[in-house]
C-alpha cells in the first residue's frame, strides 16, 4: 500500500479512535465546551464524537473521501475554539498540562492540511 493510500486510512484511524474517546472518557472533552454554547456540555461531546466517527467513515471510503475529507478540514477548524478554552482553562495548572494544552493549539493547522490534501487527493506526492 502506499503513502497516498495509507493517507486517508490514517486520518479515519485517527477520527474514529477520537469519536470513540469521546463516549468512552467524556469528562474531559466536557470541560472544554465553551460555556457560551447552549444546551449541556455532555450532549456537544456526544455529538463531536458522533460527528468525528461519521467523518472516519466517510473518509475511509474512496466515494465519500472527498466531501468527508473537506468537512474534517472545516471540523479541526471549527473545534479550535474548544482547544483555546483548554489551554486558557489550564494556564494556572502543572507545567506538563499547560504545555499538553498550549502545545496542541499549533497542531490543528497541519490537521487542516492533512485533511484537505486528503480531499484533494494530494496526500503523499512529492
Amino acid at each position: 500500500m502506499s503513502r497516498s493510500e495509507r493517507s486517508p486510512l490514517l486520518l479515519a484511524g485517527l477520527l474514529a479512535a477520537a469519536g470513540v474517546t469521546h463516549f468512552a472518557v467524556p469528562r474531559p472533552y466536557d470541560a472544554t465546551i465553551p460555556r457560551a454554547l447552549p444546551g449541556s456540555p455532555r450532549a456537544w461531546t456526544y455529538g463531536s464524537g458522533v460527528a468525528e466517527l461519521v467523518l472516519a467513515a466517510g473518509v475511509a471510503h474512496p466515494r465519500t473521501r472527498k466531501a468527508a475529507a473537506l468537512a474534517t478540514a472545516v471540523f479541526f477548524a471549527g473545534v479550535f475554539p474548544a482547544n483555546v478554552k483548554m489551554a486558557l482553562d489550564r494556564r494556572d495548572r502543572p507545567t506538563p498540562l499547560k504545555a499538553a494544552a498550549f502545545g496542541r493549539l499549533p497542531l490543528q493547522v497541519p490537521l487542516v492540511l492533512w485533511a484537505r490534501s486528503v480531499a484533494n487527493g494530494t496526500e503523499g506526492r512529492s
